[in-house]
């Protein structure tokens, strides 16, 4: 059982890891943002079972997910949960570890190159700086239910020295950024946000807080990058 990133859509993005397992698996659990032209990698004949989830608007549960795997691996199939990006981060690994844990499943995770490093790249731009940003924050504005909460919140102020990146923001650009004025960040703070990342459909807006309009922001999936570090031409 293996739980592998297929980083932010860019075939070039795979790690070589991530390709022998695509060549070799008997199963493929995809997400949704998983691109099409990863999976056209996959050898005809191996059986792919898409498991993502839009918009807060499964598909599939996420339990339906666990004996997914579970009974794959049990029927001694080589299988592969496939995600978006990295495996580790905001996709639900917690809870499907924990099921392959509780089940006695052995897996092996992949790391994958996660969107905030490859839009970085595209962008040519740091994430981090030493004159300008010594920390860089990862969070998300989508919750699990009865969490919802449009804007990531932290105790106290908040750091000047950091590069916040918000994935999954939602839609309401603006308002979120009001928000993180309101909680201390400069309205003339530089962002940029980036629609479907490393596919040839890619949008970029860049902005500050102050000015990011939504009707610029490109279709979902849309990543945000806020901080004095961020360059962009």
């Amino acid at each position: 059982m293996y739980l592998a990133g297929a980083g932010p859509g860019d075939p070039d993005y795979l790690t070589l890891r991530t390709v022998r397992l695509l060549e070799t698996a008997d199963l493929v659990l995809p997400d949704d943002l998983v691109s099409e032209e990863i999976l056209a990698l996959i050898p005809a004949g191996t059986e792919i079972i898409p498991v993502g989830k839009r918009c807060g608007q499964p598909r599939i549960t996420q339990a339906e997910i666990h004996v997914l795997m579970i009974d794959g691996a049990r029927a001694g199939k080589s299988v592969l949960r496939l995600k978006s990006g990295d495996p580790l981060i905001f996709g639900r690994a917690g809870e499907e570890l924990q099921a392959l844990r509780g089940a006695g499943i052995p897996f092996e995770i992949v790391p994958g190159i996660t969107t905030a490093f490859a839009v970085a790249a595209g962008l040519k731009t740091p994430l981090t700086d030493r004159s300008a940003a010594s920390k860089l924050i990862l969070a998300t504005a989508h919750h699990a239910a009865g969490k919802v909460q449009l804007t990531p919140k932290w105790s106290g102020a908040f750091p000047p020295d950091a590069t916040l990146v918000i994935y999954m923001p939602g839609r309401n650009f603006r308002a979120l950024a009001d928000d993180l004025i309101e909680s201390g960040i400069a309205a003339d703070t530089p962002c940029v946000a980036v629609s479907k990342a490393s596919t040839a459909a890619e949008q970029v807006h860049a902005a500050t807080l102050g000015s990011i309009d939504d009707a610029a922001v490109g279709p979902a999936p849309v990543i945000l990058l806020i901080g004095q570090a961020i360059q962009v031409d």
